[in-house]
């Protein structure tokens, strides 16, 4: 693989994901904010001006992005990269975003000769700063084969859906609805546990040791339990739009989510309390005023 890579998109996730590629590969990122790729730039990334600037024509670029709309914009407006991308390039997307977005955008990287991957990953920033991200991929073979060692350097584990380019976003989406559900369950269990008495701290602390010994019930059970919201890992309006796409494709596939619905309400109010910018597991402040305790 040529040693140049892009990356575009340095939020929350991508800023550790592009500094875990500083060191073994010539850099070049671009993000709306420059100042975001300082840190980068003293490491000896280049930045970029525009998104079609961090571009080796046939190369490799990487794309970590909050939204479908962003991601389209990068590669479809004026000064995107498709064009320049050109023949033989690979566009690696970790954004979640609809399968639908990726199946159209797969599709134009094909008129251009090039090959669009669907890469999302489960993780929070400190995972993917210690490189312990799981990611997700599906697209074509001998683009996959190509940028294989790279993904194998940002992760604990790549795991390979085929072809199909839609199919590593539906299992991103089905992990985050499972999620946002344990966080939704685990609130109320917490609160119930409250309600009568019990210390919401211990009750964690249990089912986190035995019946549900796992990071999600484990990490986000302490910060329900410990109603820690702040700073966000992730925030509870980007949970929102991923659960929108969850109902979207579910939709699309004729499929009936009534715990989607549920935890899509729950959401909503959040998100209409003022209360976009808290982590998701934030979501639990809504139980516990339901509950009476707020």
């Amino acid at each position: 693989m040529n040693n140049v890579v892009g990356f575009i998109g340095l939020g929350s996730m991508g800023l550790p994901i592009a500094t875990n590629l500083v060191d073994g590969y010539k850099l070049r990122v671009y993000n709306r904010t420059p100042e975001k790729a300082q840190s980068l730039v003293n490491k000896g990334a280049e930045l970029a001006n525009s998104p079609a600037d961090v571009v080796e024509p046939g190369g490799v670029v990487i794309s970590m992005l909050a939204n479908d709309q962003a991601l389209e914009e990068v590669v479809l407006s004026e000064g995107g990269i498709l064009e320049k991308l050109g023949s033989g390039g690979v566009h690696i997307s970790m954004s979640t975003v609809a399968p639908a977005t990726a199946q159209r955008l797969a599709q134009q990287h094909e008129q251009q000769g090039s090959y669009y991957l669907a890469t999302p990953v489960f993780g929070r920033p400190e995972a993917a700063a210690a490189r312990k991200l799981w990611i997700c991929l599906s697209g074509n073979e001998a683009a996959k084969e190509r940028v294989l060692p790279l993904l194998n350097g940002l992760g604990q584990k790549v795991f390979d859906f085929g072809e199909q380019i839609g199919a590593a976003n539906v299992v991103k989406l089905t992990g985050n609805f499972l999620i946002v559900s344990a966080l939704e369950a685990m609130a109320e269990a917490f609160t119930l546990a409250e309600k009568n008495g019990i210390e919401r701290t211990q009750v964690a602390e249990l089912f986190g040791q035995t019946l549900f010994a796992c990071p999600i019930y484990q990490n986000y059970g302490r910060a329900i339990a410990q109603e820690q919201y702040e700073p966000a890992g992730f925030k509870l309006s980007l949970g929102l739009k991923d659960v929108d796409l969850v109902l979207q494709t579910a939709q699309e596939s004729q499929m009936p989510m009534p715990l989607a619905s549920l935890v899509h309400d729950r959401l909503i109010a959040a998100v209409a309390k003022g209360r976009g910018e808290i982590d998701w597991t934030g979501l639990a402040l809504g139980v516990s005023e339901d509950a009476g305790l707020k």
